[in-house]
């Protein structure tokens, strides 16, 4: 058997995108937790991919949480330079505020749903990729810890089911297929104050 070389569907800059996220989110833990930050955006990135995500989607996954994360929109102009005006608008549309301070949590959350009603597919696939891994997360991370999980976000308990909960709706409508249906089943498994 001879053996072929398959070209990469994914280049040199998918590396330097690589290196790029991992500088920017270097001494980022996730919220409450000592996992760095890269893992997050390896998982987003991952799932885009496992949806048939392109080169510039792969990349945004990657890029997603910088400007929001790590220099606002300064960030976001050196992404759009360093690789493209196409991945700079998916980080962008995914990105919920540029604001500092932030605006208070639940109007934030309700402007970005109302927001991805007219995002393009490219955002809704980064998106989607990124709160199914965040609701995964959080699944996980109850079983773990239990009630006290609760504490390290902002919209608490009931904010953050509401807001995961409105997501998914969001997304099954917007962005139908397997990422919406196995978000809409970990949403469903989150547990909630009348079980």
């Amino acid at each position: 058997m001879s053996e072929e070389v398959i070209d990469s569907i994914l280049s040199e800059r998918f590396d330097r995108a690589l290196t790029f996220a991992t500088a920017k989110h270097a001494t980022q833990p996730r919220k409450g937790t000592e996992i760095p930050y890269i893992a997050h955006l390896l998982a987003v990135c991952s799932l885009v991919l496992e949806d048939g995500g392109s080169e510039d989607e792969a990349i945004a996954a990657l890029l997603h949480d910088a400007p929001e994360d790590s220099g606002g929109r300064k960030t976001l102009a050196e992404i759009d330079e360093s690789f493209g005006p196409d991945v700079a608008a998916i980080v962008d549309g995914c990105t919920d505020t540029y604001e500092d301070p932030k605006p208070p949590w639940r109007r934030r959350k309700q402007d970005y749903i109302a927001h991805l009603r007219e995002a393009p597919p490219e955002v809704l696939r980064v998106s989607l990729a990124d709160k199914l891994h965040n609701a995964r997360s959080i699944l996980y991370d109850h079983r773990v810890h239990g009630e006290d999980l609760w504490d390290r976000f902002g919209g608490r308990r009931e904010g953050t089911l509401w807001y995961y909960g409105e997501l998914s709706r969001a997304f099954s409508e917007l962005h139908p297929g397997p990422m919406a249906a196995e978000l809409a089943r970990t949403v469903r498994q989150l547990p909630r104050a009348d079980r």
